[in-house]
Parts: C-alpha cells; sequence; structure tokens
C-alpha cells in the first residue's frame, strides 16, 4: 500500500533543495529543474518551502512508484517566490524535518496560490533555464515545466 499523502509543508535551505533536486534527477523523476540553473537564482541559506499535492503512480518504473508530486515555492534573491514542482520519494520527505507551525503554514499556502509559475517567473526576469540535453536512452519529459 503506497504511504498517505501528508498533509503538510516542509520548509528546506537552499543546499537541501539542492540536494532533492539532485535525488530528482538520479531517479530520473520529469517534474525537477536543473541544479546549476537554480543554484544561479538562489541565495545560499534562503528557506524554500515543499507541499505534497499527489501522489504520482509510474506503473513502468515501480522502483520508484509511488512518489509525491510536491508544489515547491522557491525564494529568489530580490524576495520574489516564484512556484514550481518536485517530484520527491515519499521516504525522502518523511526525513525532513517538521519545523513550521500551523500559522505559518497557513501564510506559506496563502503564499503558493498566489505565487508565479516558474516559467512565467523566468520569462518575465529573462532567467529562462537553458534546455538540457537528454541521453539516448532517457525518455522525452519536460524538466520542471510548469506551463
Amino acid at each position: 500500500m503506497a504511504p498517505t499523502l501528508p498533509r503538510t509543508i516542509r520548509a528546506v535551505d537552499t543546499e537541501q533543495l539542492l540536494d532533492l533536486e539532485r535525488e530528482a534527477g538520479a531517479y530520473g523523476f520529469s517534474q525537477r529543474l536543473p541544479v546549476d540553473w537554480l543554484r544561479d537564482q538562489l541565495v545560499p541559506g534562503a528557506t524554500h518551502y515543499l507541499f505534497p499535492a499527489l501522489v504520482h503512480h509510474l506503473s513502468h518504473r515501480p522502483e520508484v512508484s509511488p512518489h509525491w508530486r510536491c508544489e515547491l515555492l522557491l525564494t529568489a534573491p530580490s524576495g520574489e517566490q516564484f512556484l514550481s514542482l518536485l517530484d520527491v520519494l515519499p521516504a525522502t520527505f518523511s526525513k525532513l524535518p517538521e519545523t513550521l507551525d500551523a500559522t505559518f503554514k497557513t501564510d506559506i499556502a496563502s503564499r503558493m496560490e498566489r505565487a508565479p509559475a516558474q516559467r512565467a517567473w523566468a520569462e518575465a526576469a529573462g532567467r529562462l533555464p537553458k534546455p538540457t540535453r537528454k541521453k539516448c536512452h532517457e525518455p522525452e519529459t519536460p524538466d520542471g515545466d510548469m506551463s
């Protein structure tokens, strides 16, 4: 049976986020952003927020199924916040410490509803990620496209 989707928000700093993005890349998850691009867009030590939004099943890849598709609220150096998606294994998410109180989680959820999507933010700021080259054996999947 699949782990129950938690209805919580977890805070991560930039380095933790980059580790989560690397893990998503290692597993070939489709919802992630290029680590190098993120490193250039985010301040080291800034806080970002993950909210598990849905359980994602890949019948053709049972070794990583199910996993959780999380909404991700990112904070740019300017203080602007934008929304992306990140696929995370349940065990990985569960290891993230619970550090936010209920009032703050409500505030973050409200910010997530108002935040522009990563692509819209990046286009407006002139900071679109460069396309990544896929190896021949990798499936063609978007890298964190929130269109």
